[in-house]
């Protein structure tokens, strides 16, 4: 029988499901590299790759196997595969940006253990795909509004999200889109560098992020009486601050946020919240030439009449922080459990703390490769924004599950 590789589900998974990896029809204790590739939507390429041993019986699966010392991870790590995917091209980030096509994976099984692959034994390609059948993509262009809303299937009302990115601009609809397939009418949202929307805002309106609530709450599909927001970095101190300013929040799952404003000023009616100053020059050199702007900006809590940070206690929202704990962009950790505190301190319970080991600023959905080195969001040179391989792939799986269990919670 000639070897080949034993996909479940067979042809085609969610980019955030996991998938079953088994190789059949190997010699006896046969040693073989399996590599996985996929290339984004500009052609770069990203790879893993792993050395196994099969059993007497010539099968290996990896749920059983663990993968050998020399490849990109070893260890059992059945989804190993995916979750160590790193771009050729230096620095280089996994961005979906046409979530309605799947991402192609190639999945190849090569004899050895060599430093260069032996013969092709088997191969194998698989859809990583962002939209469930029936989920419905709808392009929302209202009043000022510029987003995308993904609703599940069928006719019924689902809780509603609103997903903010961080800084960048544009709009990004992975995260939204995966979120729908967990039952959830997610509205991702652009607030600048998109369509007719500012290039470079001078200030940020939450007047707009209201009638993106207002929106959401008005559709028919959408069960009130209040929505959730999930935002990361700069968006999820957005996400905040509507909290703490707007009607309707019933709860809000931050990624990495800062809880003070940066680098762009918000304001609200009357109200102008200005931003934390930033330190170009506090930067530290790394050991790897990379710089680490972790101590870049000011403490929000050391000021006692601090005007950056968002009064978070006016909120009546549910909070789930779930922060990094070798974020260098934004010293998140310390941030949430400093405002835990003054919310503790006026007698409130409505917040918890998930803080990950290992894990840098970015926290993605599952499966998403490690970006831990890359353009630092504000000075734009090259950063260390922190994070480490395996306990990364660890804390993205945590992370989704907690952020749908406490929205289907709250919601």
């Amino acid at each position: 029988m000639a070897p080949s590789i034993r996909l479940s589900p067979a042809a085609r998974s969610l980019f955030d499901e996991p998938l079953a990896i088994a190789v059949q029809g190997l010699g006896p204790r046969q040693q073989v590299t399996l590599r996985t590739s996929l290339r984004d939507e500009t052609g770069e390429l990203f790879q893993a790759s792993a050395r196994y041993q099969a059993g007497d019986d010539g099968e290996l699966d990896l749920a059983r196997c663990p993968a050998l010392p020399g490849g990109s991870f070893s260890g059992l790590e059945p989804m190993g595969l995916l979750w160590a995917l790193q771009p050729e091209k230096p620095f280089w980030r996994l961005v979906k940006r046409d979530v309605q096509s799947p991402f192609l994976l190639q999945m190849e099984v090569f004899e050895g253990h060599g430093e260069r692959p032996g013969r092709l034994l088997a191969q194998a390609q698989h859809e990583r795909a962002f939209l469930r059948d029936g989920v419905r993509r709808v392009p929302v262009r209202e009043g000022r509004i510029r987003a995308t809303l993904f609703l599940p299937p069928g006719e019924d009302t689902f809780p509603g999200i609103i997903d903010i990115h961080g800084l960048g601009g544009g709009l990004f609809e992975s995260r939204a889109s995966l979120l729908a397939n967990h039952g959830f009418a997610t509205l991702a949202l652009a607030y600048y560098k998109f369509e007719d929307l500012p290039q470079e805002p001078k200030e940020l309106h939450l007047e707009y992020f209201e009638e993106a609530v207002n929106y959401m709450l008005q559709h028919p599909q959408v069960k009130g009486p209040g929505v959730g927001l999930l935002g990361f970095s700069k968006g999820a101190e957005v996400c905040l601050a509507m909290a703490a300013f707007l009607k309707n929040i019933s709860a809000v799952a931050s990624l990495n946020a800062p809880v003070a404003v940066t680098v762009i000023p918000l304001s609200y009616k009357d109200k102008i919240i200005p931003t934390m100053t930033l330190y170009e020059h506090k930067a530290k050199a790394t050991n790897s030439k990379f710089l680490d702007y972790s101590d870049g900006i000011d403490d929000p809590f050391q000021d006692p009449g601090n005007q950056s940070r968002i009064p978070l206690e006016k909120g009546e929202a549910q909070f789930l922080f779930m922060v990094g704990q070798d974020d260098r962009v934004v010293k998140s950790e310390y941030y949430a459990t400093e405002v835990c505190k003054l919310l503790q301190a006026q007698g409130k319970e409505n917040f918890q703390i998930l803080s990950y080991p290992g894990t840098g600023h970015c926290i993605d959905p599952p499966f998403f490769p490690l970006y831990h080195i890359g353009s630092h969001p504000v000075f734009h040179k090259r950063a260390v924004l922190g994070g480490e391989l395996r306990a990364y792939s660890k804390a993205q799986v945590h992370a989704w599950s907690q952020i749908q269990a406490f929205f289907k919670k709250y919601l």
